[in-house]
Parts: structure tokens; sequence; C-alpha cells
């Protein structure tokens, strides 16, 4: 059985990443821009998904598969 597991490095720029990339995206789409409350719910959407992603980044979860049967 061959582990792979990403480094701290590895983690780290990745977390990095994933928060200058929500910045941005807030910035721009995020709560309280757009016409009445679409920047709230861009900026919820946006939310949940670096939620989703930072979780992926943490534990290492592999979200595109789906089989319920261990590999």
């Amino acid at each position: 059985m061959n582990e792979e597991r990403p480094g701290c490095l590895s983690g780290l720029l990745k977390l990095t990443l994933l928060s200058a990339f929500f910045v941005w995206t807030e910035e721009k789409f995020g709560f309280g821009k757009g016409c009445s409350c679409t920047g709230c719910g861009c900026g919820l959407i946006l939310l949940f998904l670096f939620i989703l992603l930072l979780c992926g980044i943490l534990f290492g979860t592999d979200w595109t598969h789906l089989s319920v049967l261990p590999r």
C-alpha cells in the first residue's frame, strides 16, 4: 500500500493560496457587493465552498471520490 501524503510546506502553501484567493473573491463578489441580497448570497456560497476546500486541505479529503467502498 503506497500512501503518499503531502508535506507540511505543501499544505501551508495551499492554505496561503486559498486564503489569498478567498480574500480576492470576497472583495470582488462577496458580502456587501451587488444589488440587494446578491452579495450576501454570493458571500454565503463562497464561504461554503471555501470551508469545503479548507477541510479538503486539512484532512486530505477527496471530494471527487464518491464510492462507499474502500479503495
